[in-house]
């Protein structure tokens, strides 16, 4: 990268890949690497819950319910391991390097809300 984002800053360009702003108080750059992969996720577990709303106002049967609710489930989770394996391969490796190992406690309690 040729220049240093700005606090807060960010890249908002539809087709980047790589998103940059300020991460936190000590001001290291966060990357979403994956920002096109998380996205098509969300965007299919959207597309699931819309077909669950439809069913349901079309009196669509129980049981096909429950696999699009279930579709939509494992979207947004395989969503959030996308997220957390990034969060670990560039926050919490550059957070620990510069002896920030709050992240870890931060990370800790992201994966416990996550997997509630």
């Amino acid at each position: 990268m040729s220049k240093p984002a700005a606090q807060g800053a960010q890249e908002n360009h539809s087709h980047s890949r790589v998103t940059i702003h300020s991460h936190g108080e000590n001001g290291v750059p966060h990357v979403h690497t994956n920002k096109k992969a998380v996205l098509g996720r969300l965007a299919k577990a959207r597309g699931h819950l819309d077909s669950v709303m439809t069913m349901i106002e079309n009196d669509r049967d129980c049981a096909e319910v429950l696999v699009q609710i279930a579709a939509v489930r494992s979207a947004i989770n395989n969503a959030g391991k996308v997220i957390l394996q990034d969060h670990i391969a560039e926050c919490v490796i550059e957070a620990v390097s510069c002896g920030d190992y709050e992240k870890i406690e931060d990370l800790n309690k992201a994966i416990e809300r996550f997997i509630k």
